[in-house]
């Protein structure tokens, strides 16, 4: 184990796990890391729970004022396919950006924090809709609002981050970058990860999706470690190549991967030769050159967006009904189980098979099973048990 946790931690853990409330998450979080023994393999584990027990107790503050003086919060219920979140340095031009995009009322001025509270807007792509949140700027070393930026970034599907063309982009994403990894938000994506889905209990046990390497253990030891630490539902995705180790830092979601997108803004006004330097330090990060002001490049986010993503949509279809215009939008290495949850939980209980079309499909028709791995634009059509 990455840990070495004793059983009292565990245990522990699994009350952070089951807690509802901000409140018995602060609580539960508290009672876990005075279980956590001090020594070098929990120094990792125990700072990152320490600075989310910070985030928390932020956030409950937070929404106290909120109820006081019945005003905006920072926290943003998911609307639409994903939820991206856009940071950068003060008049980096955030606000102007998501303005553009979606139309949102958002507050544009060359004053610095001039949004001291999310703002959100919806991008229309194809026949989908992203959620993008303008935020108020991060200072790097410490700034008012870094902490709850972070809690966002955290929540978030995706972080586009916005640097100023006529500053040194590349100082200014390193800076940004390193806010977010002292946080254990990663932006760079590691060689392997897992993704970890939990589901209420009597949702079908512990399903493991191979989209790579599991190195070093089995299956079965992977149902084994999450079933210590009480998760008996889940679907868990192994992407790269990943240990025993990976899964467990996935259980406790203390590093977290972040698909992210770097918008290099006011390109018709600062030094487009920046950008090249850029792409050396920033790895397999994309990369777009975007004036919020004239409008170039922002044509480009929408599909930018929907790449990093990783997802895909699926159509549903009635075996006497058409095809339904609105997808489901589901992660890459979703199943046809997937889809028929997404429907309704009877439709996993009855499912008698399914038929497919589109990408993923060996012929148009194709009768599969619930363990079938969909593609984007497949159509799928489930039969029932008579």
């Amino acid at each position: 184990m990455v840990t070495n946790l004793p059983a009292e931690a565990k245990a522990k853990w699994i009350k952070v796990m089951e807690a509802r409330t901000i409140e018995e998450k602060i609580k539960a979080l508290e009672e876990f890391l005075s279980a956590v023994p001090k020594h070098k393999g929990t120094e990792n584990l125990r700072e990152w729970a320490t600075k989310r027990l910070a985030e928390l107790r932020e956030e409950l503050e937070e929404r106290k004022k909120k109820s006081a003086r019945k005003g905006v919060s920072f926290f943003v219920e998911k609307e639409g396919a994903a939820q991206v979140v856009l940071i950068g340095l003060p008049n980096s031009g955030k606000s102007l950006i998501v303005h553009k995009l979606t139309g949102a009322k958002t507050r544009v001025s060359e004053a610095p924090f001039t949004t001291t509270f999310p703002q959100v807007g919806m991008l229309k792509f194809e026949d989908v809709y992203f959620q993008l949140i303008d935020t108020p700027p991060i200072v790097p070393g410490g700034g008012p609002f870094n902490g709850r930026v972070i809690g966002l970034c955290r929540n978030a599907d995706l972080v586009m981050i916005v640097l100023d063309a006529t500053r040194d982009i590349v100082s200014d994403y390193q800076a940004l970058k390193k806010e977010l990894e002292s946080a254990g938000i990663l932006l760079s994506k590691p060689s392997g990860r897992v993704e970890i889905e939990r589901f209420k209990t009597g949702s079908g046990g512990i399903r493991v999706t191979m989209l790579g390497e599991l190195v070093g253990a089995t299956v079965d030891d992977v149902r084994k470690l999450l079933s210590s630490y009480n998760i008996y539902n889940a679907h868990v995705r192994i992407i790269g190549r990943v240990t025993l180790d990976d899964v467990e830092y996935a259980i406790f979601g203390n590093v977290q991967y972040k698909p992210s997108i770097i918008l290099v803004n006011k390109i018709d006004i600062g030094d487009p030769g920046q950008v090249s330097r850029l792409r050396r330090i920033a790895g397999d990060a994309r990369i777009i050159s975007v004036s919020a002001l004239t409008g170039e490049g922002l044509d480009s986010i929408g599909n930018a967006i929907f790449g990093e993503l990783e997802i895909v949509r699926v159509y549903t279809k009635s075996p006497t009904g058409r095809v339904s215009d609105k997808p489901l939008v589901l992660k890459k290495g979703s199943t046809i189980l997937d889809v028929a949850k997404r429907i309704h939980k009877d439709f996993v209980e009855k499912f008698g098979y399914a038929r497919i079309w589109g990408p993923s499909a060996k012929y148009p028709g194709e009768r599969v099973g619930l363990d079938h791995i969909v593609m984007d634009r497949d159509i799928v059509e489930i039969h029932l048990k008579e």
